[in-house]
């Protein structure tokens, strides 16, 4: 699990790292097709918001209620209408970028806080199953790589179109 908390500790640069790479005409781009996309379907800024979004209402709520609640359902979140709800389109890149680095060291305490027991203690994953706290560091290491991929393809697509 160590490459797994390492992986999460070192995201937020790696997020603000990949979005520094779009041109700012980019930052709102989204192409005209989706298809292969590794992640929702988000223009590079609105991929910030959405990850800080998950961070903190998505991930840090289903520790804490696997760790409060005996074997709990813990729902997905909708993506797409949180991004239209927030307005994410409008948000101030700087200030989510801050607001994930201050969420992500709040969930790396609560992970450490989390005992060897509790690691083991089960939930009910809405679209991915059965589960345990374990798992879920894991499924949220795993949204972390979806997003950075998902910045690459939109690069690559950019990159494209740029060739045309």
């Amino acid at each position: 699990m160590h490459a797994t908390l390492d992986a999460l500790a070192a995201f937020p640069d790696q997020l603000a790292a990949h979005f520094a790479s779009f041109p700012d005409p980019y930052r709102h781009w989204a192409p005209a097709c989706w298809d292969g996309v590794p992640s929702e379907p988000f223009t590079a800024l609105e991929q910030l918001c959405h990850v800080l979004d998950v961070e903190v209402e998505g991930y840090q709520r289903r520790i804490r209620r696997t760790l409060e609640e005996d074997n709990p359902l813990l729902v997905s979140l909708d993506g797409e209408a949180m991004a239209r709800e927030r307005r994410y389109a409008e948000a101030d890149a700087e200030a989510v970028l801050a607001d994930l680095r201050h969420a992500r060291r709040e969930t790396l305490a609560l992970i450490g806080s989390i005992t060897p027991e509790q690691f083991r203690r089960r939930a009910r994953f809405e679209g991915y199953g059965e589960t345990t706290l374990r798992g879920l560091v894991h499924y949220l290491c795993s949204h972390d790589q979806q997003h950075l991929a998902g910045l690459q393809w939109l690069l690559g697509k950019i990159e494209a179109r740029a060739g045309l």
